[in-house]
């Protein structure tokens, strides 16, 4: 998926993960609830014994919190970014490496498998 492609809903799935460790213990149940539990905000309230009122606030003072963070940081879209890159990079490395021109064996095509390996490595 490119970054230019996400939906606000899994953006904020996405800000949550990332910066979510940056919200109070109360932000971060209900946030748990919602995006990873995909509970709605009546399950949330009834589950927290709140009104929706107070879980629709949470949610849209959390995910500020969490978009200010990213527009302060830049991190997740950094990563992303750096992910959609490395994905271009490994396909433009297997296009090449299966070249008819290269050499079944050789220096060329096994630098260019090492270096796929390499970027392989990134992402664990």
């Amino acid at each position: 998926m490119k970054v230019s492609e996400i939906d606000n809903m899994a953006y904020e799935s996405l800000l949550y993960d990332f910066y979510g460790g940056l919200l109070t213990e109360k932000q971060r149940e209900v946030m748990e609830l919602y995006h990873e539990e995909n509970f709605s905000i009546v399950e949330i309230a009834r589950e927290l014994k709140v009104s929706k009122q107070a879980i629709y606030d949470n949610l849209r003072k959390s995910d500020k919190i969490l978009r200010e963070y990213e527009a302060k940081l830049g991190l997740m879209m950094s990563l992303l970014k750096t992910r959609e890159l490395v994905e271009s990079i490994e396909r433009k490395i297997d296009e090449l490496s299966k070249s008819p021109e290269l050499p079944k064996e050789g220096e060329l095509r096994e630098g260019l498998l090492e270096i796929r390996d390499m970027i392989s490595e990134l992402g664990e």
